[in-house]
């Protein structure tokens, strides 16, 4: 393995720590499907078939990870969600 190589494995190790959180999307019994998805597309910034998919995995399994990557940026998408009356949560 070459000095460059190596170099480029530690860069991809450290991103991949760096964006270990998520923001931990939870089921409630209030909001309804559509406004789920809309929430999700509006501050997740996901596609509709995201926000489908997440929904349904929530609605079903109780919660989701809706977002990964660095704390500092999902710190305010999370409270977005919660502003919204979502039940989220930052791990």
């Amino acid at each position: 393995m070459g000095i460059k190589e190596k170099i480029q494995e530690d860069l991809d190790i450290q991103e991949l720590l760096a964006s270990k959180h998520e923001i931990i999307l939870h089921n409630d019994d209030v909001n309804t499907f559509d406004f789920v998805i809309e929430s999700l597309i509006s501050v997740c910034e996901h596609t509709l078939e995201q926000a489908e998919q997440c929904t349904v995995l929530v609605h079903y399994k109780g919660k989701c990870a809706v977002k990964t990557g660095e704390f500092d940026e999902l710190k305010s998408i999370c409270a977005k969600l919660q502003e919204l009356g979502l039940s989220a949560e930052l791990h």
